[in-house]
């Protein structure tokens, strides 16, 4: 097993208290999931799975100057397509960790860079314990937990007082379809060969998948689908190529757990005591998920 070397690392810019290289930890459901989706991303090819655009969108309302000079925490990195991008932001420190063996094509992936200033951990992110960071985000993580509020509160755990924080998760809102549909074949693939699920599950729905999207996202100039489902999300979706939406089906199908989350449930997430409420955001993206955030106080025994 490949784990990160801190030896190198000065006392203050160690990630962790009580760090044990030898300890992986998560629940048996979380490890089954991080197992499946380090299957798929060690399957891919070095580079990221994103683009630019797709990144920014996750990351707003953060910009690059809150991410440009600080030192920053990915929760849950997979084979490090966004860190690849966070680090053109150019961060002080970049820190990406994750439950799964993707952790040894995010260290392909960011060796590809010019970069040298970021460290990739293969540990648990619920129990993950750091001394802070000025931001700490997770992107499409916390829905595959167990238990996803906990992953949240390490979330808010490791930012240091006076940082930020940011998550993105799949809705209930806007994934009716999805999860009276997807949800009951997800439950059967994800047992599968993950060849099998890849090719000759997942392969046919995006196939299917990509032309309902170009065709709802052709009929947009007259809006004529505008009340069909997922509407939006295939706005966004239907600019990229097949593989993309093969890779998104494959994704949804290949984790053995996945949780919609409601509005009100984020909302009694941030009203965590150490969250500033004036700081709180909560955004829909393209109709079927949740952007949210905020700032941790400045003193955390307020």
């Amino acid at each position: 097993m490949y784990l990160l070397d801190v030896t190198n690392l000065s006392s203050t810019n160690r990630p962790r208290r009580g760090y044990d290289p030898n300890s992986v930890s998560g629940t048996n459901s979380d490890r089954a999931t991080a197992d499946a989706f380090a299957t798929s991303w060690n399957s891919l090819s070095v580079g990221s799975v994103y683009t630019y655009d797709q990144f920014s969108d996750w990351l707003a309302p953060l910009t690059k100057q809150d991410v440009e000079g600080q030192d920053v925490l990915e929760l849950g990195c997979g084979n490090g397509s966004l860190m690849r991008h966070s680090l053109d932001w150019q961060p002080k420190h970049l820190y990406g960790i994750d439950l799964g063996g993707a952790v040894h094509s995010a260290r392909a992936n960011l060796n590809q860079t010019p970069y040298t200033n970021w460290t990739v951990e293969q540990t648990d992110l619920v129990s993950y314990q750091s001394e802070g960071f000025d931001l700490v985000y997770c992107i499409g993580v916390l829905h595959h937990l167990t238990d996803p509020e906990a992953g949240f509160r390490a979330v808010v755990a490791n930012v240091r007082p006076g940082g930020r924080l940011h998550c993105w998760v799949y809705a209930k809102e806007g994934n009716g379809l999805v999860i009276l549909l997807v949800e009951p074949i997800r439950k059967i693939a994800s047992k599968l060969p993950w060849r099998i699920n890849k090719y000759l599950v997942a392969a046919p729905l995006a196939l299917f998948f990509f032309f309902y999207a170009k065709m709802l996202a052709k009929g947009d100039q007259h809006k004529v689908f505008s009340k069909f489902p997922m509407y939006q999300y295939c706005q966004w979706i239907a600019k990229r190529g097949f593989s993309f939406f093969h890779h998104v089906v494959f994704d949804q199908l290949v984790t053995p757990q996945t949780e919609y989350l409601e509005r009100s449930t984020i909302e009694n997430w941030l009203k965590d005591t150490r969250i500033d409420p004036s700081s709180i955001y909560i955004l829909m993206r393209n109709g079927n998920s949740w952007k949210f955030g905020g700032r941790v106080y400045e003193s955390i025994t307020r």
